[in-house]
């Protein structure tokens, strides 16, 4: 599936207290706009230490001993004042007490709260006596090859190590090790070394554009970072699951709002849940939620972390071109009901629900009459593995368009259905379409149901 939707540009919170400020000396030559650019990301930059056990194989035996302790390094970067970090999962992986270093020098123990090796990313959180500076996201749906760039990290354990370069391509896909591959990632001459995992990638404005991740063995001059869009996107959904074990909304987000309007999109809203009884319907357009302006879903879920069932906050929406202002009193998170055993469950390993047509209409400016929204995905699901997410919108599959659950039903029991296998399926993710291709095994056929061509 290709990448996904143009995620707008978010500025977060950056303390301007714990920026280093020039020299008094320092004439404005010497006040070069990388310098200020690393002036305006240092504070939100962590090193990460820690040991872990590494396996020591017997090679007269083939089974492994217990091993040895080994001391880890990398990077984390503060997306939270409250001392929410993201990093590379294989920093943290196997860690038994997470160190971190802010870049005044004070050190603090971690812990993990979430973490996806997919993606390779995970989220750690440290508990600061005042609030950390947060780094300025950018965005990676619009670099350029040959675009300044800087590296900053704990390159071989020097911590804060800046390095200069360019970005010498996009969508790079880079097999790592035999258990880690990357799909696409920024490629740049900026010297990226061990220890510079989990470190921003900033452009010239100081914004964080990318993640640090890889280094080709054996080469010079070649490093690689995952994209920020991807990489923020990965980090909301750590931190929504996070944050469901403390508290329940009831409502599915389906990313950017029209382009006309700043907002997030509601693409569903659960029956008798908090977001329902607020007055929130799909097709509505958040704007902002407990104060934090919401331009992308991790600027919801951070609004939302650490908050209480009991606790009501003010949302502000968008519906009809008029503001609206409604409370939301989060709740206790329901007990995980099992999907319901639909032809899409099991064999697209997808829930799906259904979008009332004025609500989609409202939502989107498509030639598409309707779509299904996607509620759940099944871990290792053929939904799940071509990168189909939560908040989506179904609106085709093969030549039919997906307005109802019979639609889907009708297209998955047809019984030429290994004529078209993998099935090509179209999406809308903000104001993107996008398609891809799944493999579906054929259920038993019967009775045919009538379904709409697109």
């Amino acid at each position: 599936m290709p990448p996904c939707r143009r995620a707008a540009a978010v500025c977060l919170t950056l303390l301007c207290c714990c920026l280093l400020p020039p020299p008094a000396h320092a004439s404005e030559l010497r006040q070069s706009p990388i310098v200020k650019a690393v002036q305006r990301a240092r504070g939100a930059v962590v090193n990460i230490r820690g040991e872990k056990t590494v396996p020591t194989p017997d090679q007269d035996l083939g089974r492994a001993e217990a091993g040895r302790r080994v001391n880890g390094m990398g990077t984390g970067v503060v997306i939270d004042a409250r001392g929410y970090i993201v990093t590379n999962h294989h920093v943290v992986d196997g860690v038994r007490e997470i160190h971190v270093t802010q870049a005044d020098g004070k050190r603090l123990t971690a812990r993990l709260v979430a973490r996806d090796p997919e993606t390779d990313l995970a989220i750690i959180k440290v508990d600061p006596e005042a609030e950390l500076p947060v780094i300025t996201l950018g965005k990676s749906s619009d670099l350029m090859p040959g675009e300044t760039v800087i590296a900053v990290g704990n390159a071989y354990g020097y911590e804060h190590t800046v390095t200069r370069g360019i970005i010498s391509a996009l969508h790079r896909a880079v097999q790592v090790s035999d258990a880690q591959f990357y799909e696409d990632l920024i490629q740049t001459d900026a010297s990226i070394n061990p220890g510079n995992s989990g470190g921003p990638l900033l452009n010239i404005d100081g914004e964080m554009i990318g993640l640090n991740v890889a280094v080709r063995a054996g080469a010079q001059g070649i490093g690689f970072a995952i994209p920020v869009d991807k990489a923020a996107a990965a980090a909301d959904r750590l931190l929504a699951a996070h944050m469901r074990k403390q508290a329940w909304h009831g409502m599915e987000l389906a990313g950017d709002g029209p382009s006309e309007e700043s907002g997030l999109l509601v693409a569903s809203v659960d029956e008798q849940s908090p977001a329902a009884k607020a007055g929130l319907e799909a097709g509505d357009v958040i704007t902002s939620i407990a104060g934090q302006q919401t331009e992308q879903k991790l600027d919801f879920d951070r609004a939302l972390l650490e908050r209480k069932p009991g606790e009501t906050v003010e949302v502000s929406i968008q519906r009809d071109g008029e503001s609206r202002q409604l409370s939301l009193t989060l709740a206790a998170a329901p007990a995980a009901a099992k999907p319901v055993p639909t032809p899409a469950w099991e064999m697209l390993g997808v829930e799906l629900k259904p979008i009332p047509d004025e609500a989609f209409r409202r939502q989107y400016q498509t030639r598409y009459r309707g779509g299904l929204a996607v509620t759940s995905l099944r871990a290792g699901g053929p939904a799940a593995e071509q990168g189909i997410r939560t908040g989506d919108v179904l609106v085709g599959m093969h030549v039919w368009e997906t307005v109802s659950l019979e639609n889907v039903a009708y297209i998955l029991k047809r019984p030429d259905l290994p004529r078209f296998n993998p099935v090509k399926f179209f999406i809308l993710r903000g104001n993107e379409t996008l398609y891809g291709f799944l493999p579906v095994a054929p259920a038993k056929p019967e009775p045919q149901q009538q379904a709409r061509r697109p």
